[in-house]
């Protein structure tokens, strides 16, 4: 089995999350993976996820002379992610996991003792800054598509003549004198304050 070099252990996440391109990289089969379609919240933000699955993967901690291994429970899901995993609430508790987000480190009993997992912060820094470009990139493209269907609907209509002015909805007609003979009229927009 490959090794996972970029895994967020997310403690306020109630998942363990594995990206399809993350087991297509491992060369897991794809015949491992359960059919579950119970959608998630939180993990992409004011968005509903579904997995394509489940999968069980033993998880190993460690090194040769001192490690733990486990099986968890991922939910697979189709959409990019920055990171290979997303290791979540069920991994710590499953780990007994101790973390200490100021110093980066991870403390979990072993056979042979503690058991130390840390990184550095400059490796924190640039996958905090990647996975920023990666959601900004999101919200861009979205807010492009957004914007796009907006000014689709709000385009002019191509057979109108551009002369021609048509009211709207929300137009008043009034009288520009109401003591001439002459029915000449101003339109106004009902929506206008009074102020």
């Amino acid at each position: 089995m490959k090794r996972l070099t970029k895994v967020l252990m997310d403690g306020d996440n109630g998942l363990n999350i594995m990206y399809a391109e993350t087991l297509d990289a491992m060369d897991i089969d794809w015949s491992h993976v359960r059919p579950i379609r119970v959608p998630f919240h939180s993990i992409v933000p004011k968005k509903q996820g579904v997995p394509l699955g489940q999968i069980d993967l033993p998880i190993t901690f460690g090194d040769l002379a001192n490690y733990r291994m486990e099986t968890l429970t991922f939910e697979v899901v189709g959409f990019h992610g920055t990171y290979h995993a997303i290791l979540g609430r069920p991994c710590n508790t499953k780990f007994m996991v101790v973390p200490n987000y100021t110093c980066l480190k991870l403390k979990m009993q072993g056979p042979c003792g503690v058991i130390t997992i840390g990184t550095s912060f400059q490796r924190s820094y640039e996958c905090e800054v990647e996975s920023y470009e990666h959601a900004s990139a999101i919200i861009a493209s979205e807010e492009l598509t957004v914007m796009k269907e907006g000014t689709a609907k709000e385009a002019p209509d191509s057979k109108r003549s551009a002369e021609s002015f048509e009211p709207t909805e929300g137009i008043k007609e009034v009288l520009i004198d109401p003591s001439s003979s002459e029915d000449k009229v101003v339109h106004i927009d009902t929506m206008l304050s009074s102020n």
